[in-house]
């Protein structure tokens, strides 16, 4: 009976020793799947990781944003990789398990950021704005940039100049991108705008790169009816093959840094080489940045003799454009009688309402 006995405690001790060591392989093969195999996000995430995030910040942004289902085995994934968290831009599926998240993150595995430069962009605090709102890069880096004589040397610009160098666009780019790449990326796109073609229509137009968007951004001042640019384009060049004076009020209020609602007649007197109304000839450097559709429209300028054009009296937002000067007069004239027209009409409206 005792040897039985033994037996049993022995087989007992043996069933129970496989039942553990089965329970741990078990949950050593769960544990496996839910880091290595099985998602454990339930939504689409873009995760920005700034410098010196900590694990446990990271964590929480995975919680909040992608709706991680198990902090532990995150958590357990970090432990396997055993490495670092980057800083960067990554996206993170609903199919990615824990443990491709922990090494994207260990690896710098960045999706690219799309960095779109759109809309107005007519000073240099306005552009910063737009790139460290899209960017790591903070705003004061990238004015400090633009107005950085020895830094823009280096791709052929000036900080009076440099808005002939950015292009709107689209720039795809790693958002842990320092300022230098960014502005390499931003020439990159421009020497790629100028080919030989543009470079040649260019010379026909006997204006330099740089010129070319200077009177482009003259005509991107004057309106944003892109079929209009070709027209107004070819007004300016008209007039500066001239030798007549641009006379152009977006430069005027270039001088004024855009404060003017309107220009008028004692806004021309400023003392600026930017003052077209003073001085004949283009101003120094662009006075904002064109959009590509400006810089095609001067390479491509419509064809006419007109020397004038003014705000058109239907109020549209299009102009009216003549040859001489007793054509330019009676438009205006029209224009100017529809706005006080117009004015006495609102100022009987507000009347009546009180």
């Amino acid at each position: 009976m005792g040897k039985k006995n033994r037996r049993k405690k022995i087989g007992g001790a043996v069933s129970l020793a496989l039942i553990v060591c089965a329970m741990i392989l078990g949950y050593m093969v769960v544990t496996y799947y839910k880091v290595n195999k099985k998602s454990n996000f339930t939504e689409k995430y873009v995760l920005y990781v700034y410098p010196g995030m900590t694990q446990e910040t990271v964590l929480d942004s995975l919680e909040s944003g992608a709706g991680m289902l198990d902090r532990k085995i995150m958590e357990k994934a970090f432990k396997d990789v055993d490495g670092e968290i980057l800083p960067g831009r990554y996206v993170v599926s609903t199919s990615d398990p824990s443990i491709y998240v922990a090494r994207m993150l260990d690896r710098g595995w960045q999706t690219p950021q799309m960095m779109t430069l759109s809309g107005t962009m007519r000073n240099k605090g306005v552009i910063a704005k737009k790139i460290s709102r899209q960017m790591m890069v903070d705003s004061a880096s990238v004015a400090a940039a633009l107005n950085d004589e020895a830094f823009l040397a280096g791709y052929g610009f000036t900080p009076e100049d440099v808005f002939g160098m950015i292009l709107p666009d689209t720039y795809e780019m790693y958002w842990t991108a320092s300022v230098k790449d960014i502005f390499d990326r931003l020439k990159q796109e421009y020497d790629a705008f100028w080919t030989p073609e543009r470079k040649a229509k260019a010379a026909e137009q006997k204006l330099s790169q740089k010129e070319v968007s200077v009177v482009a951004s003259i005509v991107s001042g004057e309106t944003n009816k892109t079929f209009e640019y070709p027209i107004i384009a070819g007004v300016y060049l008209n007039r500066y093959r001239k030798g007549i004076k641009l006379q152009a009020d977006p430069t005027v209020c270039f001088c004024h840094d855009y404060t003017l609602d309107r220009v008028l007649k004692k806004h021309l007197t400023i003392d600026s080489p930017y003052n077209t109304y003073k001085y004949a000839g283009l101003p120094p450097a662009p006075i904002n940045v064109p959009p590509k559709a400006c810089l095609e429209a001067v390479l491509n300028p419509e064809k006419h003799n007109y020397i004038f054009f003014c705000a058109s009296a239907a109020f549209d937002g299009t102009h009216k454009f003549a040859v001489s000067y007793t054509e330019h007069q009676k438009n205006a004239v029209e224009f100017q009688s529809e706005l006080t027209r117009r004015r006495k009409e609102k100022a009987a409206e507000q009347s009546a309402a009180k």
